[in-house]
């Protein structure tokens, strides 16, 4: 009995630190996102995708950086890699290289209203009202029924008036 006992405080004593490996208070990984789900065979961007999303959905921008851009350093045409990599950047605020994400996006996507609103939401967080809604009037003039569109403009509102 107290080898059992042992053995299981020794356990105990390895698994407990584990169990703290987040930012937020809470599980990195959302219900059933866990990237121990994701295949390994397959496409490694869209591995390394999943796990960005899964960072991100935490608020643990920096991983969620770091997968987004080895996503796209894997496979560049990734689009949604680029925007995940984009909106990580932009919530640590590191604008100037959420820029240079944009660009690429915009190559791949166009005037994409998703990409657009993205980048209106990135001038808000700036502070650059007037950037912000230009391009989150543009989001919406492409898709009336993109919520978040709808959604940062409500938004920007609050935060001018």
């Amino acid at each position: 009995m107290p080898s059992i006992l042992k053995t299981l405080s020794i356990s105990l004593l390895v698994l407990l630190p584990l169990s703290g490996c987040s930012t937020s208070g809470t599980s990195t990984h959302a219900g059933n996102t866990n990237s121990n789900y994701v295949s390994l065979k397959g496409d490694k961007s869209k591995r390394l995708l999943v796990q960005g999303q899964e960072y991100f959905s935490s608020q643990n921008y920096g991983l969620a950086e770091k997968h987004f851009r080895q996503a796209v350093e894997v496979r560049a045409d990734n689009a949604t890699a680029w925007l995940g990599l984009a909106a990580s950047l932009d919530q640590l605020g590191r604008f100037e290289t959420a820029d240079r994400a944009y660009a690429q996006l915009k190559d791949l996507k166009g005037n994409n209203p998703r990409v657009l609103n993205n980048m209106g939401y990135s001038y808000l967080l700036r502070g650059d009202y007037q950037k912000a809604r230009h391009y989150l009037n543009k989001a919406q003039n492409l898709d009336p029924s993109l919520e978040q569109a709808q959604g940062n403009l409500h938004l920007l509102e609050k935060v001018t008036s």
